[in-house]
């Protein structure tokens, strides 16, 4: 696949599907979880099994679609920079292997819940219920330690996008300030959640402006083909020298 302006549309689908995907997956767990009542959130869960399996699957559709859009990115700025879009690659990959394993943690109140295996006889219900609420808990964490990759991953296309010549520099200006918010929010989470407290919901428009902006270009114009090709002549000449 040679046609840059193909790829460009390519990567904007699979944003498309990545941020939908997302949005599903929170959207169909977020009515089920009741904040601080691990009894009432077991109860919601096991009324929606599958509900809550949907969500699981969306989830796992959107990181395997962001996958797809990091190779797609990582070809296109490759002639920007090399290094620097294969480290952004790189970071966008162990994020997404992070939200791979911690997966797990939403599996977890399915079987702690279930009751079928008698190994689990051995809980009382209530800690059965304690042990669900604790495993989706640590899924929020780890949620949170992913989404400082992605912080990163967004400041480093930003980057890459501002210096590129065949994409707007106003996106490349607004996934640095999206990957800002997500790293400030994320490490508020782990360093000062009372302060991060303060940063909800504020965080998410200028977290979310960057990558739709991006998204909407790519999906509307794809990029600037023959300035595109140009920097990749450049670029290959250059790693010839």
């Amino acid at each position: 696949m040679t046609n840059p302006r193909l790829k460009a549309r390519i990567a904007g689908l699979f944003y498309v599907v990545t941020i939908s995907m997302g949005v599903l997956g929170l959207a169909l767990r977020s009515g089920l979880m009741v904040r601080g009542d691990a009894a009432a959130t077991a109860a919601n869960i096991m009324a929606s099994t599958g509900l809550y399996r949907l969500s699981i699957a969306a989830d796992l559709i959107g990181m395997a679609s962001y996958i797809g859009l990091t190779a797609m990115l990582y070809s296109l700025l490759k002639p920007v920079n090399r290094t620097l879009s294969l480290l952004a690659a790189f970071v966008s990959l162990v994020g997404c292997a992070i939200g791979a394993a911690i997966t797990l943690n939403l599996i977890g109140p399915l079987i702690f819940l279930d009751g079928a295996a008698a190994y689990l006889a051995a809980f009382t219900p209530e800690q059965l219920q304690a042990l669900a609420y604790a495993s989706l808990r640590l899924h929020t964490q780890g949620y949170n330690i992913g989404m400082i990759n992605f912080g990163i991953y967004c400041c480093l296309l930003g980057y890459l996008v501002f210096r590129s010549g065949f994409l707007p520099r106003t996106v490349g200006v607004l996934l640095v300030i999206s990957g800002a918010a997500w790293l400030t929010d994320s490490l508020a989470t782990i360093v000062a959640p009372a302060f991060e407290s303060h940063l909800d919901p504020w965080y998410m428009l200028p977290g979310f402006l960057g990558e739709a902006s991006l998204t909407v270009w790519l999906l509307a114009v794809g990029l600037d083909g023959p300035k595109w090709l140009s920097r990749a002549g450049e670029a290959e000449v250059s790693a010839r020298a």
